[in-house]
């Protein structure tokens, strides 16, 4: 398939990742765009936060007109049945929780009703394209297709190379990346974490480390990293807002199983925060470790 014949994308995943993925393919202009979840309350939810999106980042400053925001919300389906939300999709696109077991269940369901010739493609940040891939009777058809958050504005996609993903479905997932105006980069899954989330996890934990050990705070540590490194925000603080530490904390499991003991385990001052219903490392630091 090319990227010419695709009509209809699926997004499986209505939260955080996957509504702002079926925001920027709707509002290329070019697809019909299903949005599915588990339930109507998550997939309602999820096309408030597009609309919320649209009205502040894109009509608000002239970039859309209201009209545009409303084609744009036109061409998103909801559904909340995975067999016939795929049945005449040319790509499923997976954005769940980070979680391996379940994304191999949705996989295995979306081989079942997606047409034989489409490409299924999940925007994990950690987990295994191959693992993934082994759930279906079409792993030359799987591919991974991450995008980074906020999706409208970066401009990196990790294109990831399951073992047996081939030549045509590595294009279509690059063209496709291309046609939503981003930069693909092409990696093996042989790395856990790929490529740039990898390197940035190893930054952070030693950020964290650095928390934990009373070096300096948190906002001291993130200025030092942002003044010295020439980051647009700190570390720590781009954690706290995008959520990353209940996924480290999900993921744990798979990282030691991938990286070993030394390098998956928790930094302990994250299991604390995780055990004390925290996830904000600025305001466990405030509230707790700061005083401790």
């Amino acid at each position: 398939m090319k990227i010419e014949d695709v009509k209809k994308i699926a997004v499986v995943g209505a939260g955080i990742m996957g509504s702002q993925i079926a925001e920027n393919l709707s509002r290329l202009g070019k697809y019909n765009v299903c949005m599915l979840d588990k339930d109507d309350q998550l997939v309602r939810k999820g096309l408030q936060s597009i609309e919320f999106r649209l009205e502040r980042y894109f009509v608000s400053k002239g970039k859309l007109t209201e009209r545009e925001k409303q084609e744009t919300m036109a061409r998103i389906t909801v559904a909340t049945e995975i067999e016939k939300s795929v049945a005449d999709a040319d790509v499923v696109i997976e954005a769940i929780v980070e979680n391996l077991g379940l994304k191999k269940e949705i996989f295995k369901k979306l081989d079942e009703h997606a047409p034989g010739g489409a490409m299924i493609a999940s925007n994990t940040s950690l987990q295994n394209i191959s693992e993934m891939a082994s759930a279906t009777k079409r792993p030359d058809k799987v591919v991974g297709i991450h995008f980074f958050n906020p999706v409208a504005m970066m401009r990196l996609v990790e294109v990831v190379k399951g073992v047996r993903t081939s030549g045509e479905t590595l294009s279509l997932a690059c063209d496709l990346a291309r046609k939503l105006g981003k930069e693909p980069v092409v990696c093996r899954d042989s790395s856990y974490g790929f490529l740039a989330n990898r390197a940035y996890i190893a930054m952070v934990n030693e950020a964290a480390q650095m928390v934990w050990e009373r070096v300096a705070s948190p906002a001291e540590i993130d200025k030092a990293l942002m003044l010295g490194m020439n980051l647009p925000e700190g570390p720590l603080r781009v954690w706290d807002v995008t959520g990353g530490w209940p996924i480290l904390v999900a993921s744990e499991q798979d990282a030691i199983r991938e990286l070993g003991p030394e390098k998956g385990r928790l930094n302990p001052i994250v299991r604390l925060m995780a055990r004390s219903g925290y996830t904000r490392i600025y305001d466990f630091w405030e509230d707790v470790l700061s005083k401790w």
